[in-house]
């Protein structure tokens, strides 16, 4: 029977329904914000054999027929999941993840499919609400929710709640929050600059309305009467006791080699000599059941309490560092020829080596997606090779992680770029990750910035990242991690990404292994951050203290000029023919775009002078004939009183034999023919737009002297379009 609840939320309604589709599912959920409608469906099934982690598979596709849009390509459907659907997805899974109870390994699948949207609603945020829905209406899954997201977006200095996609192009903020009734779960959002104490206030904001969603959820399961899943979580593993005995103490001194392989090396040699004592001659099982699977998880489990205890108790970490310590940074630029820009990071054993590529508007990347088509100028791929932490595994292309690394990084700088009237490249940065030791995505924000500046990008402010990490415990206690590097990540409970300049936030991601935190560690982690990020950013200018004044020798040299879009044809001529000539002449490559009431021209060379040459041929052909200028011309037609020069395509001036030369000219073909190249000068314009030239002019500013001579006994004048002879 279908069940529907709804709410009203930033004006619109929020309908969550359920009972008529998919009814083998699960659970099913069709969510509806305005005319936008995202149907998720989530299911379970058993566990894989073996498994030792949580296999959970999120996936969000958004078909073009929910904007009544046909895919483009030769192929009239969708194929792989885009950028946009797997960052989406990255977006569901984050916050669901940890509302599992441990120990749980049951197969759950998560699809979320947009169906309808609302051209004014981006529906990622939806999928969210989805899926908790959809998984606390299971009979079968032990879901710990409900949970929920909302986007913020601010416009002149007000908060909205699920702003519109002009809302969110037009403000300050994009933020995502996602959380429970107690505490927040996820955060994603980028900024311009925005101070500490704002993001807060935005993140409180984004809470409250949290809370009303979940309310709308528990009252979804009222109305469906499903009873809460109980799970029965295993109990302690018999292996635990037995290590914590023969391993704590020797576990303890070998987690606090600083030297990352050295560590593991330790470690691992630890494990193997347990592993031999409890499975000797390889055997499978000890004489009370236990697996290896069993040792496995205990020695994890050890491991991890050695961590927080070192932590929490001996207030000491893995590298010996304080809570709030950096590691080493190492900052170097111009480190390979021939590109427009490099730069190497190093924090640690954290290493991003970054290379800028400037290009002209046609290098451009064209999105299209059923929500909104637009153009990116600034690119920031990711890339992440198996050697950075020192493992072979199969080289494939990029995959989620790196994707979502590499647009977190790239959205937490594309803020301090200058617009493209100001620099109108398109700007690409990609970023090796050589080594890998926590916090790679901010390290290549760094690496990017001193990258952007190197390469003589003009930005705004210098923004640097950093990862501040939180071991805590139930009964309140934490402690908060500068600069984690990977073991603290992995077996602590928070990772809080934190982008941003001096003046305040650009990007912000966080990522939990707990159900939720306080809005005191929020505070606490904004705090630290920003200090850590005011050194970075220190060690960055001691490197280079601002972005070079001129791009790089081997970059495009960009010149532009806007155009009365009615001249387009003109420029381009008759197949082509005009911008052709201009371009195989000058050696240049020609951009037009069209916006509006105007029309803007680019040229690129490697050669600024081809480039302004260009220019000037365009001006000269697309602007109205201005007195005072020179022009390049052609002679087109000589007559006894004069020359037509042709000083423009389609446009002609006439410059009387009188302005020809300073002295006497006693005959036109004394001085040119048709045919001949010819500078003149724009020496006035009458009421029907006839064109009077002088080439006099122009010689007599070539050798400095004043004009004249006694071409005025030449005869009488011609006022610029007729045929009147000197006589």
């Amino acid at each position: 029977m279908k069940k529907v609840v709804s709410c009203e939320i930033g004006g619109r309604t929020l309908s969550l329904e359920t009972g008529e589709l998919a009814k083998q599912a699960s659970g099913a959920v069709l969510v509806r914000y305005a005319d936008t409608v995202v149907f998720v469906a989530s299911q379970d099934g058993p566990p894989r054999r073996g498994i030792d982690f949580f296999p959970l598979t999120v996936d969000y596709r958004e078909r073009f027929a929910s904007a009544g849009k046909f895919p483009g390509g030769f192929l009239k459907r969708e194929g792989r999941p885009t950028m946009r659907e797997i960052l989406t997805a990255r977006l569901t899974d984050r916050p669901i993840r940890p509302m599992f109870p441990k120990g749980y390994k049951d197969e759950v699948q998560i699809m979320a499919n947009v169906l309808a949207v609302d051209p004014e609603i981006d529906p990622d945020v939806h999928a969210i609400i989805g899926a908790s829905a959809a998984l606390m209406i299971s009979p079968s899954i032990p879901f710990q929710g409900p949970l929920a997201a909302v986007r913020v977006g601010k416009v002149d200095d007000q908060l909205v709640i699920f702003p519109t996609l002009e809302q969110t192009d037009k403000g300050s903020l994009d933020l995502i929050v996602a959380g429970n009734l107690e505490s927040v779960l996820m955060i994603e959002g980028f900024a311009e600059q925005m101070p500490e104490d704002e993001m807060i206030e935005a993140i409180l904001f984004a809470q409250k309305h949290i809370v009303s969603i979940c309310e709308l959820q528990n009252q979804l399961v009222a109305e469906v009467g499903v009873q809460p899943v109980e799970y029965e979580e295993a109990g302690e593993n018999p292996l635990l006791s037995a290590l914590h005995a023969e391993g704590y103490d020797r576990l303890k001194t070998a987690m606090q080699s600083r030297v990352k392989a050295e560590r593991h090396d330790q470690t691992n040699s630890l494990k193997a000599e347990l592993l031999e004592k409890h499975f000797p001659d390889d055997s499978e099982e000890t004489a009370d059941g236990s697996t290896r699977g069993d040792f496995s998880e205990a020695f994890h489990d050890l491991e991890q309490q050695v961590v927080r205890d070192l932590i929490l108790n001996d207030k000491t970490r893995l590298d010996g560092r304080s809570m709030t310590d950096l590691r080493d940074i190492s900052c170097i630029v111009d480190l390979l020829p021939r590109v427009h820009g490099s730069a190497v990071f190093t924090r640690g054993e954290t290493q991003s080596v970054c290379t800028i590529t400037l290009g002209t508007p046609r290098d451009t990347q064209r999105v299209d997606g059923p929500v909104e088509e637009f153009e990116k100028r600034f690119m920031l791929d990711y890339n992440f090779p198996p050697y950075s932490v020192g493992e072979c595994r199969m080289i494939r292309g990029p995959g989620r992680r790196e994707i979502g690394h590499g647009a977190l990084a790239e959205r937490s700088v594309v803020s301090i770029l200058p617009d493209a009237e100001a620099f109108p490249y398109t700007i690409r940065a990609i970023s090796d990750i050589t080594e890998s030791n926590g916090s790679s995505s901010m390290a290549s924000v760094c690496s990017t910035t001193l990258g952007l500046m190197a390469a003589g990008v003009p930005i705004l402010q210098p923004v640097a990242g950093i990862s501040i990490g939180v071991v805590a415990e139930p009964d309140g206690r934490f402690e908060l991690l500068t600069d984690i590097i990977g073991d603290e990540d992995h077996f602590g409970d928070m990772d809080f990404k934190v982008a941003g300049s001096q003046f305040g936030i650009t990007g912000i991601q966080l990522d939990l292994k707990i159900k939720g935190i306080s809005e005191e560690i929020i505070r606490a982690t904004l705090a630290q951050a920003k200090d850590a990020r005011i050194n970075i950013l220190k060690s960055m200018l001691g490197t280079l203290a601002q972005p070079r004044e001129d791009i790089s020798e081997h970059a495009p040299r960009l010149e532009r000029t806007q155009i009365d879009p009615e001249k387009i044809g003109l420029l381009i001529g008759p197949g082509g023919k005009t911008i052709r000539a201009i371009q195989d002449e000058t050696g240049t490559q020609i951009d037009i775009q069209e916006d509006g009431g105007t029309a803007t021209v680019t040229v690129a060379s490697k050669d600024g002078t081809a480039a302004e040459a260009a220019l000037a041929r365009i001006e000269a052909l697309t602007e109205d004939v201005k007195v005072g200028r020179v022009y390049s011309g052609t002679v087109s037609s000589v007559k006894d009183f004069g020359v037509f020069v042709e000083i423009a395509p389609g446009k002609d001036g006439l410059c009387h034999i009188s302005e020809l030369a300073d002295g006497f000219v006693k005959s036109v073909a004394d001085v040119c023919s048709v045919g001949d190249k010819m500078d003149v000068k724009v020496i006035a314009v009458d009421d029907q737009n006839r064109v009077k030239l002088s080439r006099r002019a122009v010689l007599a500013e070539a050798g400095g002297g004043e004009g004249g001579g006694e071409a005025d006994g030449a005869g009488g004048t011609d006022d610029g379009g007729g045929e009147g002879g000197q006589e």
